[in-house]
């Protein structure tokens, strides 16, 4: 896979077709750059070869297999203990160490179930990301790679999403569709960009939002956020073009004086230097 043009196509129409569980082991060597991609999508097409002979061309059956294999035989499971390690963000570490977040989780089981002739869907569910089988008369089983694969119905997704966010939630048709890949590398790369502000490593949540960037060209923000970790990551010159880039895009944002003294204090430090 070529990383850049594959962010390059799904910028351009996040339905482009790409392989969610090879984009994102391809994102991991951000982080780990001697990581074989290859070994990891041989894990998962040894999975799948592990469902492939278990399934009954029965939806709900197929679904349980699905599930029984991740997450009874398999024992993947969400990272409930330290939800904020950016290791439930990478796949290869979600592989190696069976904990992971629910869309990390949920790439899993599509990435399996896809390979062994299902099709698996993520559902991008507000404040929770969980994942779908799908028959091929359209109908569909959701459940949770979060809580051990645990199957929801309606109400149940309501609930779940009402518990995350505090807010009333209806599971309506457009809430209830596949979320297109775009999204689904949006969404993991804004959850590893959290994680890395939160703990104030500016110089890995620049990196991810450089891919942020890439996936979201005409996102004022995510210029803006760029380069403010590029600022406090100490590299200044880096970080010019993207705030100049915010302040022409946002003239009348209510951080503009904010983003103007990082400018001011970036074009400061380059001036240093010369």
């Amino acid at each position: 896979m070529d990383l850049d043009a594959t962010l390059a196509a799904l910028a351009a129409d996040p339905h482009a077709d790409a392989d969610l569980a090879e984009l994102a082991l391809h994102l991991a060597r951000d982080e780990y750059p001697d990581l074989d991609v290859d070994v990891y999508l041989a894990r998962l097409d040894d999975l799948a070869e592990r469902l492939r002979p278990r399934l009954t061309g029965r939806l709900a059956a197929d679904a349980v297999e699905l599930t029984q294999l991740l997450f009874a035989d398999e024992d993947f499971t969400g990272n409930q203990a330290d939800y904020y390690d950016p290791r439930n963000s990478y796949l290869n570490d979600v592989l190696d160490r069976k904990l992971g977040l629910p869309i990390t989780l949920s790439l899993v089981a599509a990435a399996v179930g896809t390979r062994a002739g299902l099709t698996v869907e993520g559902v991008g569910l507000p404040g929770h990301f969980v994942a779908k089988v799908v028959g091929e008369d359209g109908a569909s089983v959701f459940f949770d790679p979060f809580h051990a694969g645990r199957f929801l119905d309606r109400a149940a997704c309501e609930e779940l999403v009402t518990g995350a966010t505090g807010q009333p939630f209806a599971l309506t048709p457009q809430a209830a569709a596949a979320s297109p890949n775009g999204a689904i590398a949006v969404r993991l790369l804004t959850n590893l960009k959290s994680v890395y502000l939160k703990t104030a490593d500016f110089s890995r949540a620049a990196r991810t939002t450089e891919r942020l960037v890439s996936l979201l060209p005409s996102d004022a923000e995510q210029r803006r956020d760029l380069g403010v970790c590029l600022v406090h990551a100490g590299r200044p010159g880096k970080a010019i073009g993207h705030l100049r880039a915010y302040l022409a895009a946002a003239p009348r944002a209510a951080d503009v004086e904010t983003v103007g003294e990082f400018l001011s204090e970036a074009l400061r430090e380059v001036a240093r230097w010369n």
